[in-house]
């Protein structure tokens, strides 16, 4: 992206785009979006304020570009992959890589292909994944409903894993185990005739694996898929 020019004769910032953006995404990463700041941005890069404006014009198109500073490493991550003669499989992988980006990260979610205009990665990654679709027996509608579905399990999922825990947990007062497992407990004295389903599924809540929940429900969608392509 070319440097904006100057009006008034400024001299141009002495950063580039790509340390822009690193330290974007280091704030991030560390404090999620409510610490991206020119102002703490600049202070990282050792400059002004004024100086970001060489880059981008808005917050909101630095947390777009940031995010595709990202989306460019787990796109060149999926390109190394070995693609099979499933196109299930290969989707399966890619999804998966898409969602361990998504919790290591769970500011990620949030921006991926909100503005594809300045997230050239995010659309090639989407691309990827419906080029798969290409390969099966269906029509337009039902390829961008598959993509779509993949998707939305795959960043739901992981934003719901990239929650904060409770203070308690965090506090360290309690784990995870023990928190879930006083719940279950009040869910297991609830009327059986009132509540059927939360009672026959509370022993499988009682200390789940959420990678395993996200696995489950991407086999769902997958398996729809296949069975929606006759494949």
């Amino acid at each position: 992206m070319a440097h904006r020019e100057s009006r008034t004769g400024r001299r141009r910032a002495s950063h580039s785009m790509e340390s822009v953006l690193t330290e974007a995404v280091a704030l991030l990463d560390e404090a999620g979006a409510s610490a991206l700041t020119f102002r703490a941005l600049a202070q990282r890069l050792g400059g002004g304020v004024a100086s970001i404006y060489w880059y981008v014009a808005s917050k909101d198109e630095l947390l777009d570009r940031a995010t595709d500073h990202v989306m460019g490493t787990v796109l060149a991550d999926i390109e190394k992959f070995p693609h099979g003669d499933d196109p299930i499989d290969n989707l399966r992988a890619m999804a998966v890589a898409l969602f361990d980006a998504i919790v290591e990260r769970p500011w990620l979610g949030a921006y991926f292909m909100r503005n594809t205009d300045a997230q050239s990665n995010s659309l090639r990654l989407y691309e990827k994944l419906g080029r798969q679709t290409l390969r099966l027996k269906l029509d337009a509608r039902q390829r961008f409903h598959a993509v779509s579905a993949i998707v939305g399990v795959v960043v739901g999922s992981a934003i719901d894993m990239g929650q904060e825990p409770p203070q308690e947990v965090l506090d360290g007062a309690v784990d995870r185990d023990a928190y879930l497992h006083r719940f279950a407990d009040t869910w297991r004295e609830l009327d059986p005739e009132d509540f059927p389903f939360v009672r026959e599924i509370v022993d499988e809540f009682d200390g789940h694996d959420d990678v395993d929940q996200f696995r489950s429900a991407l086999e769902l969608t997958l398996a729809g898929l296949r069975l929606q392509a006759g494949a």
